[in-house]
């Protein structure tokens, strides 16, 4: 039994009962609120306070007798638990508490409900002095919902010079709509965030944004901007090095600037609005993109090494690529074409991807066209001399009787040639997840045989996606699956 007396064992605050949280806001408060309390039986105060609320004596020594600066640093270093159990056990670290500099708040992690997870939250931003914060995340579940009174009060803690790391994240298709006050990034506060992620709110007022001098990763998913307020926002951003766009349905036309001579790292998804890509960006070397097939130019850039190109929305993704991926990424090197299903055969490349070395195409719903020809995406193969590895993942859900890709319906099965002019002396491995016996698959099985003199891997895997695995298990095979392997 724990006395006002006795050091103070501390255990998780989800294992005591509520009336353990001290009510007021003492110092010591923000110190449970982050899921660590003091342990008692028959007093109604806790015993890590006296009577009158102040920190026990006894509770707070021995005390550390380092100097100050060494003594945040040393705090500064732990994890946010290890933390809060320092900062009761010693004046030094709870005063170093009130200014610690990664203020992390997931409420996956917490697994509280939305009001527990609120109060803790502001228990703890009311108590932090606001200086030396380094990192601030917000991280939510679906069903979180606030006044935006309370992130307002938040963020203007943690937005202050300083500030490193920034991710507020609400919940998709919240109620809120908060809109982010562009005005926290005024001044001092801009010039040192070096990594800023917004999930899930508007961000109208980019006019009062200062100068993101730092600012090297911005990363908005489901955010209301404009083209015109994210150029607004990246005028100043010359150490800008990564930018991802998903789910912002405002944009239409995405220009980058020149000046952005640092950007390596484009990612756009999924933004259902965008017209058009143009990126002068003159080092970006990796492009993420999903979404429909439009218009995209990199300013004739040659330094695109790797890209991925999806669509599930809209077919024909590989007749796309075949005809204007060269004059995007005429120099790529690694390149994933994921692809819902296309109504046309691939045609022939007109051109050289002559340093591709690795290809992965996929195609999520290859039943929905049963006349193509698989045989086709040889032409690939054909345009990419220096291609070392190719993986083919079909998506193939339940066959209809009858409807086989590349058979028609009472058509012969007999397997055609499929002749190539000349061979493939680089290709050594090709995978082909998801094999069916259909026509065209085999006759492309056949092609490649024949076509890559220097095979020396082939795995044809007739499983649906089991390459994959779920919580370190591998899904089980079914019956179906069993048998037409």
């Amino acid at each position: 039994m724990a006395s006002s007396s006795s050091p103070c064992p501390v255990e998780p605050v989800a294992d005591l009962p509520s009336s353990c949280s001290p009510a007021s806001h003492h110092p010591l408060k923000f110190i449970t609120d982050i899921g660590l309390t003091v342990s008692h039986a028959e007093s109604k105060v806790s015993p890590c306070q006296q009577a009158d609320g102040s920190p026990s004596a006894d509770v707070l020594e021995p005390e550390v007798t380092l100097p100050e600066d060494i003594l945040w640093k040393i705090h500064a270093l732990m994890p946010m638990q290890d933390a809060a159990r320092a900062a009761c056990l010693s004046h030094s670290f709870l005063h170093s508490w009130r200014c610690y500099p990664k203020l992390i708040f997931d409420m996956r992690a917490l697994r509280k409900q939305t009001k527990d997870f609120i109060n803790r939250v502001d228990h703890i931003m009311q108590n932090h002095s606001g200086v030396g914060v380094e990192i601030f995340k917000l991280q939510t579940r679906n069903d979180f919902s606030v006044h935006p009174s309370y992130l307002d009060r938040w963020l203007e803690v943690a937005l202050t010079p300083g500030i490193k790391e920034f991710v507020l994240g609400l919940p998709i298709e919240n109620e809120m709509k908060y809109n982010f006050p562009g005005s926290l990034l005024s001044g001092e506060r801009a010039h040192s965030i070096q990594y800023f992620h917004l999930s899930s709110c508007m961000f109208h007022s980019v006019g009062k944004v200062g100068c993101l001098s730092s600012l090297k990763t911005v990363r908005l998913h489901d955010v209301g901007i404009t083209e015109e307020e994210l150029c607004l926002l990246l005028s100043n951003s010359f150490a800008l090095e990564h930018l991802d766009l998903e789910s912002c349905y405002d944009i239409r036309c995405l220009k980058l600037s020149h000046l952005l001579s640092k950007l390596n790292r484009l990612d756009v998804q999924s933004c259902k609005m965008l017209q058009m890509i143009e990126c002068s960006a003159p080092k970006v070397s990796i492009l993420n993109y999903d979404g429909p097939t439009i218009p995209i130019s990199l300013g004739g850039s040659l330094q695109v090494k790797k890209m991925q190109m999806t669509s599930t929305d809209v077919p024909n993704l590989l007749h796309y690529a075949s005809t204007k991926l060269l004059s995007i990424a005429p120099n790529v090197e690694t390149l994933f074409l994921y692809s819902l299903y296309e109504k046309v055969n691939t045609p022939m490349v007109l051109g050289k991807f002559l340093h591709l070395k690795y290809l992965e195409i996929k195609l999520f719903i290859p039943t929905r066209s049963p006349d193509y020809d698989f045989c086709s995406l040889v032409s690939f193969l054909d345009a990419s001399p220096n291609l070392k590895m190719f993986v083919l993942r079909v998506e193939a859900p339940t066959i209809e009787s009858g409807l086989i890709p590349g058979v028609k319906i009472g058509e012969d099965f007999s397997l055609a040639s499929c002749v190539w002019k000349h061979h493939h002396g680089k290709l050594k491995s090709v995978i082909i997840n998801g094999f069916h016996p259909w026509k065209t698959m085999i006759e492309l099985t056949r092609c490649i045989l024949g076509y890559a003199t220097s095979l020396k891997h082939l795995i044809l895997d007739t499983t649906d996606g089991y390459h994959r695995r779920n919580f370190a298990k591998c899904s089980p095979l079914g019956k179906d699956t069993v048998n037409e392997a």
